[in-house]
């Protein structure tokens, strides 16, 4: 007998959600499904919605109709909030508080006991990079280190399920990839990720599915690769020569059916990337240039958004 494994348990069902402000429907009648231990990616283009479901997720706003549970209890309940932690776009520590009071505060606000809090708080602040920090006010913070000290705040309580809103936005490379391992050691404890980003390849990396919210309706959910499978015909080729190159010219090549320039390189969309590099090695050599660099792509999932919701602004 074939072996049948267990339905894994949901922590966040949407049903039939709706949000309207004023005349403009926000969020469409959307439903989805958060497993537990998943990384979940919720995608869209600016005014898509997805900012609009986090905040009714979190308990910030209410929803017009519909339903949505975390962990089982209607989002926005006491029991809800008790069980979540969340890290929103803009850092948002109290500025006059060292990093340690605003765990301590915190933790209080949770109920964490004492000691299990201290315990925690040491813990997270030495893995957060914060340790040495920790009596320095959080006004006297940068950027990226407010954000790691706010994640730490949401993780004070060892929430089940973890809300953020484009958690690396604005980040230099090591804050941001500090809080990328972190948000994995977290998720590798089985617990669960909803995070909103404009970062494909941050959602590329970290999630399990994506949803891809466009004008307020699901457009749709799946895991990454997937995904983009609806792209398997846009294969590209990346190139760049030693010397400055028209655009036009390059676009002209037999093959080539979009073109994007991206520095100094051009990124050439195809259905035959075999036969366009041997073209582009012809192009090269009739103009007297030398290529540089020269790789061939499959579609990414930034290729899969742009199809699903179109080629505006992300």
């Amino acid at each position: 007998m074939p072996i049948v494994e267990p339905p894994q348990e949901i922590v966040v069902k949407v049903s039939n959600l709706t949000k309207c402000y004023g005349e403009f429907q926000a969020v469409d009648g959307i439903s989805f499904d958060v497993r537990k231990g998943e990384v979940f990616g919720f995608l869209g283009p600016n005014g898509a919605g997805k900012t609009t479901t986090a905040r009714i997720l979190t308990g910030v706003l209410k929803a017009d109709s519909g339903s949505a549970l975390v962990l089982g209890h209607p989002a926005g309940s006491l029991k809800a909030k008790q069980a979540m932690g969340v890290v929103p776009e803009t850092a948002n520590p109290y500025a006059d508080l060292s990093a340690w009071d605003n765990m301590m505060l915190m933790a209080e606000l949770y109920g964490v006991p004492g000691r299990a809090a201290k315990e925690r708080a040491i813990e997270l602040l030495r893995e957060l990079g914060l340790l040495e920090r920790r009596k320095t006010l959080a006004k006297g913070y940068s950027k990226g280190m407010r954000q790691r000290l706010v994640l730490g705040m949401a993780l004070i309580s060892d929430p089940q399920i973890l809300f953020l809103d484009e958690p690396t936005s604005g980040l230099d490379v090591q804050s941001a990839r500090l809080m990328r391992s972190h948000l994995r050691t977290f998720n590798a404890k089985g617990k669960t990720i909803f995070i909103t980003t404009h970062d494909m390849e941050e959602a590329n990396q970290l999630c399990n599915r994506i949803a891809i919210i466009n004008r307020g309706k699901i457009a749709a959910i799946d895991a990454p690769e997937k995904l983009k499978i609806a792209t398997r015909e846009l294969h590209s080729v990346e190139v760049s020569f030693d010397h400055p190159v028209d655009a036009t010219s390059v676009a002209s090549i037999q093959g080539v059916n979009t073109i994007k320039e991206s520095g100094d390189k051009f990124k050439l969309y195809t259905t035959d990337p075999g036969s366009l590099v041997s073209r582009l090695v012809h192009y090269a050599e009739s103009n007297n240039l030398r290529i540089v660099t020269i790789s061939t792509l499959a579609p990414s999932l930034e290729d899969a958004f742009v199809i699903l919701v179109g080629d505006g602004e992300k």
